[in-house]
């Protein structure tokens, strides 16, 4: 039954995609060209996506989910050095590409090779961020020394 749901969400959330434009690499350029021909639909696209969940997120508080299981943990509230690296790549990569990994998947058939390639650098930076992770963390931080 989860296997099912999970399916039909991922449809649901591939079908909002589409709709949305947001597969399309000029309309998610168009909102970062802040300056030239900016493209403001993003901000309602994204703003049909936060603000349910803000809600969600207040409504499931202390419950279990109805299909068994629980719900994942609030991140947490602070800025470290690995959020900011990911914003940052992520940043990086949705400016440089015009997508982010659901768009990516689901342009894929429709992409041509940019699409692909896309994919495999995302799904190779998958692969590298668990290893490279260990790595940052293992790397001693620099003191932080107070003006004198």
């Amino acid at each position: 039954m989860r296997a099912l749901f999970a399916f039909l969400s991922g449809g649901l959330f591939g079908l909002g995609l589409l709709v949305s434009g947001m597969v399309d690499t000029t309309k998610v350029q168009g909102w970062l060209d802040l300056f030239g021909d900016w493209d403001p639909t993003l901000a309602f696209v994204l703003g049909g996506a936060v603000l349910p969940m803000m809600l969600v997120w207040r409504l499931a508080e202390g419950r279990r989910p109805a299909l068994g299981g629980f719900f994942p943990p609030k991140p947490p509230a602070r800025i470290d050095r690995g959020l900011v690296l990911g914003s940052v790549l992520f940043g990086a990569g949705w400016g440089l590409a015009g997508l982010c990994p659901g768009p990516a998947m689901a342009s894929v058939t429709f992409g041509g090779w940019g699409g692909l390639v896309f994919l495999a650098a995302m799904v190779a930076g998958m692969l590298i961020a668990v290893p490279l992770r260990s790595r940052l963390d293992a790397m001693p931080r620099p003191a932080l020394s107070s003006p004198r």
